[in-house]
């Protein structure tokens, strides 16, 4: 159905002339003039002491990290490994180094700009070309944490997505000249009290996640003296032409000698491949999604890295439930990422309500006995990594299938420091997802005062 809006001359005008029709969006339009219509709003390059975009550094292979597009997401800017530069290059753009509470946003994406999130820490980091800086002042009328919620409002996600353009290769840009004019609304300084609040809980909490999970993998890489390990790199390898007739794998990313070495060490400990201690391994159904729907829907988006996004999973009905009973997902099942960039993911399910598992997550159902999230940071460890790499298959796009994963050969350490690794993940998983409650708390405070500000 073709959507239709109309606007006056008067409003083709904006800080430069935008004729096209996407900036006219009747969604973006309705975004805009409620937020205009509140008293005392102002623009984001008044509240801002800086708002640039990245340098366009020479990268290395090792250094000081510099932060791209493909790092920030809506609760880290951490996400993945950064680019790196030499530490001349880092000198010679001083004037790019992040500071703690700058927020980040990214500016070019195939599908989404806007992802925003705030500097936590004084680590030396600059940022790239497809990266922009929200710096405020110290005395800025509205403080870090509140605008980073704002930005990340529904409102404020409409009116960044106006300000996208096309790009010249494919991608969708966010023009810093357009940024600078979203619109801010004033909040009192009361309600940024309470909102800070609810945001510093937050972050506490995502602290504590983040800690009890590094404690539970360096315990594992000890018990497993996987940080002493030093791989193999040769610059040449052979592979028995009887391994390839029993993998039916004739690449050479397969017999890669650290793969085997990784194997070899493990095996020196009590192990067993995944398919003598599971119940049920299986790749998830296509869903049919419900906007009415009451039944939790888990796909790969959903799938974090160190956490499941229980808050935002998409829906089903209960019919469409009721008869995909092979991808019904249980309490303590480990929920794996088959496909794409982070194939391989896991994690562990913990929640008592029934959900269903897409077609891109793999369901592992372990046997009693084995403590799912001891297994879940097993997978995430460089032994699941490296056997995702050694197992997965396809030359577009990597995929993992379930017959792969039941080759997986997996450590079985004792049970009591199975226990022990598994409550830190488990506690870990639980503080982080009281991190992204609170966070929702706090964005859904900022969203009320919005809608309590607009003029009818």
């Amino acid at each position: 159905m073709a959507i239709c809006t109309t606007t006056s001359a008067s409003q083709l005008q904006s800080s430069f002339i935008r004729l096209d029709a996407e900036f006219f969006r009747p969604e973006y339009m309705e975004a805009a003039q409620r937020l205009n219509s509140i008293p005392g709003i102002t623009r984001l390059g008044r509240v801002a002491d800086r708002i640039t975009q990245g340098s366009n550094p020479r990268f290395v292979t090792r250094g000081l990290p510099c932060v791209n597009g493909k790092n920030i997401y809506f609760g880290t800017m951490l996400q993945g490994d950064p680019n790196y530069v030499s530490a001349e290059e880092f000198e010679r753009l001083s004037g790019y180094v992040l500071r703690r509470n700058d927020l980040v946003i990214t500016l070019k994406h195939a599908t989404k700009v806007g992802r925003v999130w705030i500097v936590e820490d004084d680590e030396p980091r600059i940022f790239s070309r497809n990266v922009g800086l929200l710096r405020l002042p110290g005395n800025s009328s509205i403080r870090q944490s509140v605008l980073l919620l704002y930005l990340w409002t529904k409102a404020g996600q409409l009116l960044i997505d106006r300000c996208a353009t096309g790009g010249t290769t494919g991608q969708i840009t966010l023009s810093m000249s357009e940024l600078r004019q979203v619109p801010v609304p004033p909040i009192s300084d009361v309600e940024q009290d309470k909102i800070e609040t609810l945001f510093s809980q937050s972050r506490s909490s995502a602290a504590f996640a983040v800690s009890h999970y590094e404690s539970a993998r360096r315990l594992l890489e000890a018990e497993l003296g996987l940080d002493k390990m030093t791989f193999q790199k040769p610059t040449g390898y052979i592979a028995r032409f009887s391994n390839v007739e029993t993998t039916h794998r004739s690449d050479a990313q397969h017999y890669q000698p650290r793969f085997k070495q990784l194997i070899d060490h493990i095996s020196a400990f009590p192990s067993a491949q995944i398919r003598n201690i599971r119940i049920y391994n299986r790749r998830g159904l296509q869903p049919i999604y419900a906007q009415r729907g009451r039944i939790d829907v888990i796909n790969s988006q959903h799938l974090g890295p160190k956490h499941i996004d229980y808050e935002r999973l998409e829906k089903t009905s209960p019919a469409a439930f009721a008869s995909a009973p092979e991808a019904h997902v249980q309490k303590n099942d480990l929920l794996i990422y088959t496909t794409g960039a982070y194939i391989g993911r896991t994690n562990v399910y913990l929640s008592d309500a029934p959900a269903l598992a897409s077609n891109h997550v793999n369901i592992l159902r372990l046997r009693p006995g084995i403590d799912s999230g001891y297994m879940a940071l097993v997978f995430q460890s460089v032994v699941g990594q490296f056997q995702t790499q050694k197992h997965a298959r396809g030359s577009a796009q990597a995929e993992l299938y379930p017959n792969d994963i039941d080759r997986f050969v997996v450590p079985l350490i004792d049970d009591d420091t199975q226990k022990v690794i598994g409550e830190l993940v488990r506690e870990s998983l639980v503080k982080q997802q009281e991190s992204w409650r609170l966070l929702e708390q706090a964005k859904a405070r900022v969203e009320q005062l919005i809608e309590e500000a607009i003029e009818p």
